[in-house]
Formats: structure tokens, sequence, C-alpha cells
């Protein structure tokens, strides 16, 4: 079981810069063809400061900042038992390769279902650039299946 104890528990503050040549590998990787994704000159002709960040691209600095398996740790949630059941992303503002991104990520909530057969995690993160400027909020659940417990 999960302590609810956790809810509201700060993570911390992590920054570090987005990679361009890690940002073309992933839009690439993705099937992402639209050139602000991978070629600085249209990016910059697009009015963005360098290559565009594909948007779940931010799950993937997000995990550098914040290893889940840390989270999963800190909680006691089993990586054996858990399966990643959601992900959103909100915009703000463009975020570009180059930038350094500040991420202040807390866990929002901790909650059960079927009568505590599935216990869910939600993890909230704030994303700021090296401006100060709010550029996107991101939101993770993850669920971990009890095991002996009937659904």
């Amino acid at each position: 079981m999960i302590d609810k104890s956790f809810i509201g528990a700060d993570l911390g503050r992590r920054t570090l810069v987005i990679e361009e040549g890690a940002v073309r590998l992933y839009a690439k990787a993705i099937g992402e063809t639209d050139p602000i994704y991978s070629d600085v000159d249209a990016a910059r002709s697009a009015g963005l400061r360098s290559l565009r960040v594909p948007p779940t691209y931010m799950s993937c600095l997000e995990t550098q900042a914040f290893p889940s398996r840390d989270v999963l740790k800190l909680v006691g949630m089993e990586l054996k038992r858990i399966l990643h059941a959601e992900q959103a992303y909100t915009y703000h503002a463009p975020v570009c390769a180059g930038e350094s991104l500040t991420f202040e990520s807390r866990i929002a909530d901790i909650y059960e279902k079927k009568g505590g057969a599935l216990e869910f995690l939600i993890k909230e993160t704030r994303v700021t650039n090296q401006d100060g400027v709010h550029v996107a909020d991101l939101r993770s659940t993850v669920v971990q299946r009890q095991l002996g417990k009937a659904s």
C-alpha cells in the first residue's frame, strides 16, 4: 500500500539543457517530418530560437531530471507491478533546443480503486525556461496492482 502521506510531497527542482542532437534524434525516431524539429534554419524562419522540441520529448527530459525508478522507490511502488497509465502536457510557450529548463515536481495525488487492488500515483511537474517563463505543465499517472487483491 502506498503511504498517502506522500500526497503533496515536493520531489525537488532540477535543471538541464536541451541538446540539439537529441531533439533531432527524437524527432526522427517518432517519424516527425516537419523541418522545425530537425533544421535550425527552418525553425528560425518559423520564428523559433532553435529546433522546436516535440511535445512528447518533455517526458524524456522529465525522466532525466527525476528518474522514474527513484520516484517509485520513494513511495514504495514495485517496478514489476506498475503500468504507465497516462501522460498529459499543457504548453504555455514553445520549447526549443539549447534552452535550459527547470523541472519542479511533486506528488499530486495517491488513490486506489477496486477495493485497493489498484493504486494510482499522480505526479505533476512545472517547467520554466532560463528566462523564468512558465513553458509547460506535465502530469503523469502510474498504476500499481496489488497482488492477491480481488478486482
